[in-house]
């Protein structure tokens, strides 16, 4: 009996001593340990991060809505092309169907993907759908609504600053060059 005893209390510490598992946090090489903080949400549950990007799929997906395109020169800052845009600026990664699938009739690949048809036939693919209903992606840009409620979209890249706006916004002047 005595040795059962043993052996049960000695298996019970083994499994515990096994299960103890290091609870590090990450670390830089300086020795800084990773941050956190609680977001407070606004009345309607949502951070002001969530707002701003459901606001933006709101006025992107508004229809009939106009924006106003603007090309400046990152050189010179000259607005080189104003247009506006009627509904929204797209980015050319952006596609109606995932670009990589997988066969279906393949069963190691039947549950690790997400259902699409293609010219009627069942598929997978890793991609998500998007929110805008979207495959792809856009060319980074950042964005944001000023005090009086106009949307700004700013891309920087390529020797040009690419800028969209819900409203015009006042330039000094508009050049266009279609020299070479």
């Amino acid at each position: 009996m005595k040795k059962m005893l043993f052996l049960t209390i000695s298996m019970v510490f083994a499994l515990t001593a096994c299960d103890q598992r290091v609870k590090s946090e990450p670390t830089s090489a300086s020795g800084v340990t990773q941050a956190s903080v609680k977001i407070k949400t606004q009345s309607n549950g949502l951070t002001v991060e969530q707002s701003n990007v459901k606001a933006r799929l709101l006025l992107d997906n508004k229809i009939g809505s106009i924006k106003h395109l603007y090309i400046i020169s990152a050189m010179s800052g000259d607005v080189i092309l104003y247009s506006t845009v009627k509904g929204k600026v797209t980015s050319s990664g952006k596609r109606l169907h995932p670009k990589s699938v997988l066969v279906a009739s393949n069963k190691n690949y039947a549950n690790s993907g997400m259902k699409v048809y293609v010219n009627g036939e069942k598929h997978y693919t890793s991609e998500v759908l998007q929110d805008d209903g979207t495959y792809g992606s856009s060319i980074p840009y950042i964005y944001w609504f000023d005090v009086r409620g106009v949307y700004h979209q700013h891309y920087v890249g390529g020797g040009q600053i690419i800028h969209v706006s819900s409203e015009p916004i006042a330039v000094g002047k508009i050049i266009i060059n279609l020299e070479k």
